[in-house]
């Protein structure tokens, strides 16, 4: 479909970040500007307009003068990251008890089923799409945009190594939190709910740092 020239840089910086955040462009891969521009079936000029809107969120970082790729993640900015998600997630997830549908929960265990295939199936890419949307399920549940803004912003700078964890059996302990949190949300258990959310980040931040710091 013809996007419309006024929406172009807004139309296709929304679906580089949902590849971002989905788990389609993964540490290491590269892009061209080139290839975007094709792939969208544009000119280069309103691709240039959403990478720049990228890298300054320091989502993307340009690898060369044509291409780009998801920024090297060191330790420290990892720890940084993952304080503050786990209190604004925390929070988000503590909200989202008072809001949560019966249609909320029957989505979010949809999920956590779909998840638990593909942990079993190895199927990375359908894990990290279903993580994405079973977390902000919950966090669109909170009522706060300008709080689901800021933990997008996060997601952006740290999901794309959410694919490493497949190695270490983090998905099958983080999907044991996600049902915690469900059952919880499903009781209107706020605090229990946002423990749950707060454990899983912090498991899947250790295991990212031993990671990390591996050759």
């Amino acid at each position: 479909m013809q996007l419309q020239r006024a929406t172009l840089p807004s139309e296709i910086y929304r679906r580089l970040k949902s590849m971002i955040l989905d788990g389609g462009l993964k540490p290491g891969e590269l892009v061209t500007i080139q290839s975007l521009s094709h792939a969208f079936g544009v000119s280069t000029m309103p691709v240039r307009e959403a990478l720049q809107r990228l890298t300054g969120e320091r989502a993307l970082t340009v690898i060369s003068g044509r291409s780009v790729g998801i920024p090297q993640l060191a330790a420290d900015r990892l720890r940084d990251l993952s304080k503050v998600r786990m209190e604004l997630e925390g929070i988000a997830a503590e909200w989202a008890t008072k809001h949560v549908t019966a249609a909320d929960c029957a989505r979010l265990a949809d999920l956590v089923a779909a998840m638990g295939k593909a942990a079993v199936n190895g199927d990375t890419h359908a894990y990290v799409r279903a993580n994405h949307d079973f977390h902000f399920r919950i966090y669109g549940a909170a009522g706060s945009e300008a709080l689901l803004g800021v933990i997008e912003a996060l997601w952006l700078q740290v999901s794309p190594y959410f694919h490493l964890l497949h190695r270490s059996g983090n998905y099958v302990d983080a999907n044991e939190q996600h049902r915690l949190a469900l059952r919880a949300l499903r009781r209107g258990d706020a605090r229990s709910c946002g423990k749950h959310i707060r454990q899983d980040i912090h498991a899947a931040t250790k295991v990212l740092l031993r990671l990390l710091a591996e050759p």
